[in-house]
């Protein structure tokens, strides 16, 4: 196994990784922010108010995205597949 495809692999590895986290991320990310400006405005400190809005989001993302985010794995995992089919013969 030579360095580049060591490289390549780990190279997929954190795009495809990136790519799979990305609508929970950034799904978390923009209704903290929201809650956030929302809390500024009306002046309203309940610690509750920041988590329950986040964690309804993601879950309604992860519903939605799951079965796009397994075809995103079946995909790598095909790819890695492959690499072993050639790399054993």
């Amino acid at each position: 196994m030579g360095q580049e495809l060591v490289i390549e692999i780990a190279m997929r590895s954190l795009y495809y990784t990136a790519l799979i986290a990305a609508p929970v991320l950034v799904t978390g990310l923009v209704v903290g922010l929201l809650v956030s400006v929302f809390q500024t405005v009306t002046q309203i400190r309940e610690m509750t108010l920041t988590f329950i809005p986040k964690i309804a989001a993601v879950m309604l993302v992860l519903l939605f995205s799951i079965p796009w985010m397994i075809n995103k794995f079946n995909e790598y995992v095909a790819y890695l597949m492959e690499i072993m089919r050639n790399l054993g013969g």
